[in-house]
């Protein structure tokens, strides 16, 4: 079953999905061009199975779309307005403190 998520409920699910940095990375990529799993997989070091798991995931967010193509899938953004929000996001210059909100992965920008 899919609904239409309220503002808050989708600003919600598009930080879960951000919260993983290889969910981000396919999102990234995604807003470059559509992909393959296999494709993303291979380009991102981890098993197709893992790569399918962040898909549904992002799929279940509802941030990107799966075309089907004879026997293969292509992911694409499900919007093109997220490719500009991600382009807005990633312009932001951020203070943060290390410490805070498990910024102790070292993920930096």
């Amino acid at each position: 079953m899919t609904s239409t998520s309220t503002s808050t409920d989708a600003l919600a699910r598009f930080g879960h999905a951000l919260s993983d940095p290889t969910r981000t990375r396919v999102l990234l990529a995604l807003r470059d061009a559509p992909a393959y799993p296999g494709d993303l997989a291979e380009s991102f070091g981890v098993s197709r199975q893992a790569m399918s798991n962040h898909l549904t995931c992002l799929r279940g967010c509802g941030l990107v779309v799966a075309v089907p193509e004879g026997r293969r899938t292509r992911y694409e953004l499900s919007d093109a307005r997220l490719g500009h929000a991600l382009g807005d996001l990633l312009d932001l210059v951020l203070v943060v403190d290390p410490a805070c909100c498990g910024g102790e992965d070292g993920v930096t920008s």
